[in-house]
């Protein structure tokens, strides 16, 4: 995987410290010099497409939104955009032409104000039209980031939310209603709403306590006795690594817990199977016939 690979992964940024548990000193700095990657601040590492969104807003005359916005605001996203997201005033004309690698998005902006509110929407509006625009997944992962980086609070999203008409306005109240700054990462808010999508509520970062075991886990719910993790795309590391993970998910079971594990390619890419594991456990649960397995997309 190469660096700019791995920064994609993590969600459109990463910081050094995250960049050092896949690559070398040597590889991040010559993915520096390339162009792969660009440093945006001390510590902090982006994919040169970034600029390129900026430059094309610019050129649209508009102001960028979205998860272009999303990512120069510092949010992580499920997938990186290749598109620059721009949006227009709804009442301006389009006599030039629009160029290539633009997704042109029109909506009042009037009521948008703040710093750099001239070249890009505000963090709260960016967080709303995601929500609006985007499958739930995305749009949840956005929102989740926001509140975990705390540059929006839930009374202010929960708000806007409330304020939303329009097309869409429906998705921004359920996208509100579940998000939650605990969802450490991209990977655990798309696993997250993928449950949500098939009626299992699940609280983020869940700690589970029994008689000789304590564990904070990514996913569960302590009224269904149900866990899940989402492993990312590291491996364990180190032998140790792997025996304390076989002796955390004993534990689990023996205690009387369902563990459920995912990789970063059954949630990311694999979503139908990993939807067909949530509504097979709930028929096994409820004591009916599970349904047949989709087709694998990748091998067992």
């Amino acid at each position: 995987m190469s660096v700019a690979d791995t920064i994609r992964a993590l969600g459109g940024w990463a910081t050094r410290r995250e960049l050092r548990d896949h690559h070398s000193l040597r590889q991040i700095r010559k993915a520096c010099a390339t162009g792969e990657i660009h440093r945006q601040t001390e510590g902090r590492f982006v994919l040169p497409t970034l600029e390129d969104h900026r430059r094309l807003a610019v050129q649209c005359r508009g102001r960028l939104s979205h998860l272009s916005a999303a990512l120069h605001h510092g949010l992580l996203v499920k997938t990186v955009p290749e598109q620059a997201w721009v949006t227009i005033p709804r009442d301006r004309g389009t006599r030039r032409s629009i160029p290539e690698g633009v997704s042109l998005h029109r909506g009042d902006l009037s009521g948008d104000t703040g710093p750099q509110s001239r070249h890009v929407t505000s963090v709260l509006r960016t967080v709303i039209d995601c929500a609006r625009t985007l499958p739930f997944d995305e749009a949840l992962t956005v929102a989740d980031s926001a509140l975990r980086s705390r540059k929006v609070t839930a009374a202010q999203l929960t708000a806007a939310a409330t304020a939303a008409k329009g097309p869409g306005s429906a998705q921004v109240r359920r996208v509100a209603d579940r998000a939650d700054g605990r969802a450490a990462n991209p990977l655990e808010s798309v696993l997250r709403a993928l449950a949500i999508e098939e009626g299992l509520i699940l609280t983020p970062q869940l700690q589970v306590a029994d008689s000789g075991m304590f564990a904070v886990v990514d996913l569960g719910s302590v009224d269904l006795r149900l866990i899940l993790e989402a492993d990312g795309f590291e491996t364990h590391g180190t032998r140790e690594g792997l025996r304390r993970d076989c002796s955390r998910h004993t534990e689990f079971t023996i205690f009387g817990w369902d563990s459920l594990r995912y990789t970063y390619e059954h949630v990311m890419f694999d979503q139908e199977w990993t939807r067909w594991t949530f509504r097979v456990w709930k028929a096994t649960r409820a004591g009916t016939i599970p349904e047949s397995p989709p087709r694998r997309r990748f091998a067992a």
